[in-house]
């Protein structure tokens, strides 16, 4: 039981067993990191001393410890990015574990009657699968006819846990998995909205896609999924027709103010349903290059993607200062800093939620429901897939032009 929630703490802070241990010794706490290790897998039990003195080192209550997860994600994709460590996605996993355990809690309580709206994983072995597979989610989602104007909280609606994670490295891509019966994405809250919006798509195709059996690329078809989504082949061809020999750079600016795709993506959607030759594609390339569009196009999506469903749950349990908006609307610098003090007399943050019996937790926000007000939230801050899927144009592009 305290195992887990200490390999969780100490997962979130960044920290290896071994930089714990040391951490503790400059506290005057003398341990080794093979005794952390035994700790966490519930070989042996920590002291008081321990809990009290690694809860100040790690940044939480001494009671977040003292209580095992209610419920667990199991991460099903997780881009490997060259310069990602082991490390950092360990951390990654952490911070929004915590957060979805306290979602998918607040979702049970306040919605019991209201499931995910996900289909089942169907068999994706090659493009035309992945096609049909985007064009079920989005009449499982009745989005009908019409560009998604907001795709973070159409998913929100239908129930997957949407975790935002500023990042500004570029080295985590994605990150998606199931917690119980509820999909779970991360996605990079420091990407342009049209970049965001891909890298939702993508994760979401992670879910819904089963890609044992497939010919191609488990990446490859998921970028091909997070494109269909966006813009379905129909919206392609009323767009573009189903031949062209020149794509208009004016015209592929107003599509990717309309559909928040990005230009790179919109080229790339016209090659794979054949709208362009390949010979075209990479003139294009090759232009969007010499125009230093490949790191920033000349306009942008001005859609709205942020994660708000958190929020709106967390607003309610605010009611009656049974839980600091302060600390609330400051979580994600609150889970990164470790040094500052999370926990006052007064107020309940997420740790202190996490950290009661279950009993007790849900009759705190049972309390909270019950006493809610309607209050406007301040922001809330909580990762990168959409590179891979348009890098291969800059090979192409180079070689194209030797």
């Amino acid at each position: 039981m305290i195992g887990a929630r200490l390999k969780q703490a100490r997962l979130l802070a960044g920290m290896t067993q071994r930089e714990l241990a040391s951490a503790l010794g400059e506290n005057g706490l003398k341990i080794t990191a093979a005794a952390i290790s035994k700790y966490e897998n519930e070989k042996s039990y920590p002291s008081a001393q321990f809990m009290l003195r690694a809860s100040g080192v790690l940044g939480v209550p001494s009671s977040y410890l003292l209580h095992q997860p209610l419920v667990s994600v199991k991460w099903t994709a997780f881009r490997r990015h060259s310069g990602s460590g082991k490390k950092r996605q360990e951390a990654v996993k952490a911070y929004a574990s915590d957060l979805a355990e306290l979602q998918v809690e607040l979702h049970s309580a306040l919605y019991p009657n209201s499931p995910p709206n996900l289909p089942e994983p169907a068999k994706a072995t090659d493009y035309g699968d992945v096609e049909k597979i985007a064009a079920k989610l989005r009449a499982a989602w009745d989005v009908g006819n019409r560009p998604l104007d907001n795709l973070v909280q159409t998913a929100e609606d239908h129930g997957v846990i949407v975790i935002s994670w500023d990042d500004d490295s570029g080295r985590f891509d994605g990150l998606s998995g199931w917690c119980g019966k509820y999909p779970v994405t991360v996605i990079n809250a420091n990407r342009s909205s049209d970049r965001l919006r891909f890298n939702l798509a993508h994760e979401i195709g992670h879910l819904v896609m089963d890609t044992s059996q497939a010919v191609e690329d488990e990446e490859d078809l998921a970028h091909r999924f997070a494109a269909a989504l966006l813009v379905p082949e129909e919206h392609a061809f009323r767009e573009l027709g189903r031949e062209r020999r020149q794509l208009d750079w004016g015209e592929l600016k107003m599509l990717k103010r309309k559909y928040g795709l990005s230009m790179a993506a919109w080229i790339r959607r016209a090659r794979d349903l054949k709208i362009i030759s390949e010979h075209h594609y990479k003139n294009l390339n090759i232009e969007l290059s010499s125009f230093g569009w490949r790191t920033r196009e000349p306009v942008e999506y001005l859609g709205d993607e942020e994660p708000i469903q958190l929020k709106q749950m967390i607003q309610r349990a605010v009611a009656e200062g049974l839980v600091s908006l302060d600390r609330m609307t400051r979580i994600g610098v609150d889970f990164w800093e470790p040094e500052k003090e999370r926990h006052d007399s007064e107020h309940l943050t997420v740790y202190d939620l996490l950290a009661m019996p279950e009993d007790e937790r849900k009759a705190v926000i049972a309390r909270a429901f019950e006493l809610a007000a309607n209050e406007d939230f301040e922001e809330f801050e909580a990762y990168e897939i959409y590179d891979d899927y348009i890098e291969e144009l800059d090979d192409e592009t180079t070689e194209s032009s030797k």
